[in-house]
């Protein structure tokens, strides 16, 4: 419960309610947030509800993600479950 803020990088294999806020940020596929992402790159590979904002989003086959991402770039791998809005900036 509450907000998570790391400098450098945090690698998630569990559940979170609340907020994230890293350099970079790596989920696995047990792991279960309710809460808004800001990284500098974003690895999603658990389930997400909440909207990320990060210069680069890799979403991996194992994610299942509900919300709104804002980035530069974003990968989608095949038989990821998706409920998205998605908007890119330069």
């Amino acid at each position: 419960e509450g907000k998570v803020v790391e400098k450098d990088k945090i690698i998630i294999d569990a559940k979170i309610n609340g907020d994230i806020k890293a350099g970079e940020i790596e989920t696995h596929s047990h792991s279960n947030i309710k809460g808004n992402i800001k990284s500098k790159t974003a690895s999603l590979g658990g389930k997400l509800v909440g909207n990320v904002s990060s210069d680069r989003i890799d979403i991996k086959k194992t994610a299942d993600v509900e919300g709104v991402l804002n980035q530069k770039i974003l990968s989608i791998e095949e038989g990821a479950h998706l409920k998205i809005k998605t908007e890119t900036y330069k």
